[in-house]
């Protein structure tokens, strides 16, 4: 199960994200029906602790085994989607992946799930204007913290 709970207030969701930095190019992906950009990763699932659930939702959508590395961030994600308010907790971390199927390009690609995910490598230079979210990572990729930091982030 996983640790999504929806109220009449809102959603409450726990999710984990991957920060894979390859080339100057950071590995982000969206949904085939929207324009906003994330990270890769997913929800943490009910007795999964969140390296665990990295792990498996990234072989999951793109059909590979990585090394959870590093926390970079903890996030209080506070945004509306859908109409919904969320309130979000995110654990970011640095990962990496010896595995050759991921396509090493500019151009975007589908993942293992087909085209329901779109993935593309993205420059770091080009994170100022792209529509990430949540926004703060459009200029924090390009300066990861040494130590884990604790972010609230409320998106308009």
């Amino acid at each position: 199960m996983d640790l999504v709970f929806r109220t009449h207030e809102g959603v409450f969701n726990y999710r984990v994200a991957a920060v894979w930095i390859r080339s100057g190019r950071v590995l982000l992906h969206r949904l085939h029906s929207e324009q906003t950009w994330s990270l890769p990763g997913g929800r943490v699932a009910m007795g999964e602790d969140s390296r665990q659930s990295l792990s498996r939702e990234l072989l999951e959508e793109l059909g590979i085994k990585v090394k959870v590395g590093d926390l970079l961030w903890s996030v209080e994600n506070f945004f509306t989607y859908a109409e919904q308010p969320y309130h979000e907790f995110g654990l970011y971390y640095l990962i990496d992946s010896e595995d050759t199927q991921i396509p090493d390009t500019d151009a975007a690609f589908y993942g293992a799930e087909g085209p329901r995910l779109i993935f593309q490598w993205t420059p770091l230079s080009q994170l100022p204007q792209t529509s990430l979210y949540p926004a703060f990572l459009r200029t924090a990729l390009t300066d990861l913290p040494a130590h884990p930091r604790h972010l609230v982030v409320r998106e308009p």
